[in-house]
């Protein structure tokens, strides 16, 4: 069975290598070039001229890649399973939708299964994971499927910008929203509702930001202590650190895994920004 992924799960390149993902690129434009995400650019590059002053724009993947991978499954009469970024925040779902029934025209005994994660970033990297844990498990097609749609279902997103600068920018907020928070030192706290992205609330500093996030695991996560918990940011590893190091010592988790935001949400997010998923309900 063939995975796909794109770009916005967040998760290294040598992931994609070393457990045999096929990584779907978004594209990353600064100024007039065009570059394929993790493939031709990191993460580091867009935050380096974001601090410059740049704003560098994204846009979904390629039609001609999703016709490239989907004619290659359907002759090598595999299963295939794609997980994409939500359909809420990239036009990259409908497109492999449209692309998969184009090809399955040609090639109708096409196996190819589509999932509208409405996640993002590690949120939607964590279910990657877990379909290629249940892939070398041998679980079959069909189940890692409803595992997969149920963990997305789930999947609690909470996230914060240091700059609300970046997102003005990209037209995320207004510009007056962000001089205002910036000379407050106002730091937003959103989350996701069926895959778009939601303010909660307005806090003042890091430090209640990161308070406050503490109280919503504790309302929202199930059995915390069980699961793996991931931790993305905007170029501030020590950020992240100090968030782990707050985590472990309330909830005692399995795990946390901490990786860098990628260029495709990063660009619209900017340096400093930080998010953590969990799982609201474990699958019984």
């Amino acid at each position: 069975m063939r995975i796909f992924a794109d770009s916005a799960c967040d998760l290294p390149k040598s992931f994609y290598e070393t457990n045999q993902v096929t990584l779907i690129p978004l594209r990353v434009h600064i100024d007039d070039a065009e570059y394929l995400d993790v493939m031709t650019i990191d993460s580091t590059q867009v935050y380096a001229e974001i601090r410059q002053g740049k704003q560098p724009k994204t846009s979904q993947a390629s039609p001609e890649q999703f016709l490239t991978f989907f004619e290659e499954l359907a002759k090598s009469g595999e299963e295939g399973l794609y997980i994409a970024f939500s359909s809420e925040l990239s036009g990259t779902h409908n497109t492999a939708v449209m692309i998969r029934d184009q090809v399955k025209e040609e090639y109708p005994e096409l196996k190819l299964t589509i999932i509208d994660s409405k996640c993002a970033s590690l949120g939607y990297g964590l279910l990657v994971k877990e379909a290629v844990r249940l892939r070398k498990l041998g679980e079959p097609l069909e189940r890692i499927v409803e595992i997969i749609r149920f963990k997305a279902l789930n999947t609690e997103h909470l996230f914060t910008v240091e700059d609300l600068d970046y997102m003005a920018r990209g037209g995320r907020v207004s510009k007056t929203s962000a001089v205002i928070g910036g000379l407050l030192n106002i730091k937003p706290l959103l989350h996701m509702e069926q895959g778009k992205l939601v303010p909660i609330e307005k806090l003042r500093g890091r430090k209640k930001v990161m308070k406050r996030i503490l109280e919503l695991m504790e309302e929202r996560g199930e059995r915390l202590h069980e699961q793996t918990i991931a931790i993305s940011h905007g170029d501030d590893e020590a950020f992240a650190l100090e968030m782990k190091a707050m985590i472990e010592e309330t909830f005692q988790p399995k795990q946390v895994e901490i990786h860098m935001i990628g260029s495709a949400i990063g660009a619209h997010t900017g340096p400093g920004a930080l998010a953590l998923f969990f799982s609201n309900q474990i699958q019984a």
